[in-house]
């Protein structure tokens, strides 16, 4: 087979693609890995999301396809593709929204070609076949017609299985923490009738959004926020407070049927390699339980493991110091001295609240941060994808997510880089006043803004919703670009000599690497097996090499058998939960699961 070159201007995209697919089906079912490779540019991405790798997993060159399909056809096949909707051309560029089906699954996908070739592809797995979600019209009937004598109602029935789970049978499937990640994956398994609980140490489902400090508000839009199955109400603020998400995640918990224990903590888990099961200890509400699931699924959040730098004289501080996880709000500071070390999204809020309730605040900011305001974001970054006018324009959160999905790593910095050019321009006067309050700016590594750092590092930016015109005026006073040479009993000293007074002393300083929580919970040495987790492997500021092309370690296997990473934010938990749940199911049902290019370990920490 001839690599294909394609002169679009000739024939129409419907055309283009077809013929790409026509040809990509061809050498699938010939099994020629070769063949296949060559349809693709020299330069391209491929980004499986399990359906062919059983990971999440993205090649970059025709050598890296090959390589692909040379190890996976023989397990996945047969393949065919089709055509899900007419193909689009955007300047040199034909988008084509695929379907396709597997020997086990189902799944779709968006191939990008130029000249005929494809330059990027998406495939992702959305079910197993013979094991698909009871939903439309595999629905369950609920009611029960006709008469048996000793019937159990559903609420019966439903209260006697969550009593015996955990006790007389055991979950498939254990997930420690129960925020919005837990939650989301809970769901998703619980359709997959994948016998699971749901573990977490508050009282209540939402209490991880409901205890912080009472100004919390998500800074992202509804659109880009709604879990898995049930929307947010068309009435719901584009901007969710704390307390509303609190309650919409205990109500989704209960409404969802997930398995949940409340005011339950996690002490110790072993893994039996002999029987391929965990050990995990927990304290129920007082009760010792020991629970014996196959797979165990760390959920406790990216921005979950506080971290607090240890400053010189910490202990002999005689005021109150905690992290800024476990701020409890202004209330209490009325009149009082506050300063806050950290210069991103927790430490805005914070200061912002403290200040509305008369507080005197301190911003140390240690390093540069990435500040990007709502309005520009939403109108600039996230509204074609994740908006009502996108909405209106066909884009559902489902086609959103696929289509930032399809959008490969290695190259989606370019894709940011002329948003935040476009962002820079339009808010050039608000930019130039936070310079001239001392506030140290950055575009990130690359000039690529707010989700690539995400994506990088999960630290170093804040969305600004009103914080910032307080550090423009002085309202919120700011200590930037000197270091902090120690906590002394009244506060805080400078390395320049100056001293901030304190009654208290936020630590804004950010979370640790999600494998801290595995060290804490198993043990250091299953930890460094691991090895650090998020993180694409970019080579920017605390995001070292080599490059990965994914996320490290989450929502896929690990080099710790039957260990698992889940969270994020609310469109990562919605988004990866699907895949997180398939790769579990399969293995409860035993599909086999051969792992194409299982994530390596280069970093600990």
């Amino acid at each position: 087979m001839n690599d294909i070159m394609i002169d679009t201007d000739t024939i129409s995209p419907q055309a283009a693609a077809q013929g790409w697919i026509d040809a990509f089906n061809q050498a699938l079912a010939a099994g020629d890995a070769q063949a296949a490779s060559r349809l693709f540019a020299p330069v391209c991405y491929w980004r499986d999301l399990i359906a062919f790798t059983w990971n999440l997993k993205t090649v970059e060159t025709r050598a890296g396809v090959h390589d692909l399909l040379a190890a996976t056809l023989e397990t996945t096949g047969p393949v065919t593709f089709t055509l899900a909707e007419p193909a689009t051309q955007s300047g040199d560029l034909v988008e084509a929204w695929l379907r396709f089906e597997t020997r086990i699954g189902r799944g779709e996908g968006l191939v990008r070609l130029r000249n005929g070739e494809a330059w990027t592809l998406l495939t992702a797995m959305s079910e197993l076949k013979g094991h698909e979600e009871p939903m439309h019209a595999r629905r369950p009937m609920g009611a029960e017609h006709g008469v048996k004598p000793g019937r159990k109602s559903w609420g019966e029935a439903r209260a006697e299985a969550a009593r015996t789970l955990g006790y007389e049978t055991q979950p498939y499937v254990l997930v420690i923490g129960g925020g919005q990640g837990g939650i989301a994956l809970g769901a998703r398994l619980r359709q997959l009738g994948v016998p699971t609980i749901v573990i977490d140490k508050h009282e209540r489902p939402g209490d991880q959004w409901r205890k912080r400090y009472k100004s919390l508000c998500l800074h992202d839009p509804v659109w880009y926020d709604h879990l898995p199955y049930l929307d947010f109400p068309a009435n719901w603020p584009v901007f969710s407070p704390k307390d509303k998400i609190a309650d919409w995640l205990e109500m989704y918990t209960k409404v969802m049927d997930i398995d949940y224990w409340t005011k339950t903590v996690a002490q110790s888990a072993t893994f039996d390699a002999a029987s391929g099961t965990w050990r995990v200890m927990v304290d129920r509400d007082g009760v010792a339980v020991t629970l014996r699931p196959t797979h165990l699924v760390l959920a406790t959040g990216m921005s979950g493991k506080p971290n607090i730098p240890p400053f010189k004289g910490m202990d002999r501080f005689r005021g109150e110091q905690h992290h800024s996880s476990a701020h409890p709000g202004p209330d209490a500071y009325a009149g009082k001295k506050v300063v806050v070390i950290g210069a991103n999204n927790s430490a805005h809020d914070i200061c912002a609240a403290l200040w509305e309730h008369g507080a005197d605040v301190t911003m140390i900011q240690r390093s540069s941060t990435h500040i990007v305001r709502s309005e520009s974001l939403m109108e600039i970054g996230l509204g074609d994808l994740y908006s009502e006018r996108a909405v209106a324009n066909g884009v559902t959160t489902r086609k959103a997510d696929m289509i930032f999905a399809s959008l490969p790593y290695r190259i989606m910095h370019e894709f940011q880089i002329p948003v935040y050019d476009a962002i820079r321009r339009k808010d050039a006067d608000f930019y130039a006043a936070l310079e001239r309050a001392g506030f140290m700016l950055d575009f990130g590594a690359d000039d690529s803004g707010l989700f690539m750092k995400y994506l990088r590092r999960g630290s170093g930016y804040y969305i600004d919703v009103g914080a910032c015109d307080l550090v423009i005026d002085g309202s919120i006073k700011l200590k930037s670009g000197v270091a902090i040479e120690e906590i002394t009993e009244t506060g805080v000293s400078m390395a320049d000599g100056e001293e901030f007074p304190a009654d208290l002393i936020v630590y804004a300083t950010g979370y640790g690497s999600m494998n801290g929580w595995a060290a804490d919970l198993i043990s250091q040495d299953v930890a460094d097996k691991v090895g650090k987790v998020w993180g694409l492997g970019s080579d920017t500021p605390k995001d070292p090499g080599p490059w990965e092309g994914e996320q490290r370690n989450m929502w896929k296997p690990t080099q710790q058998e039957n260990l698992w990473f889940h969270g994020g934010n609310l469109h990562q938990s919605r988004h990866y939960s699907l895949y997180l749940a398939l790769q579990l199911k399969a293995r409860q049902v035993g599909i086999p699961t051969p792992v194409y290019g299982l994530q390596e370990v280069h970093h600990l920490h």
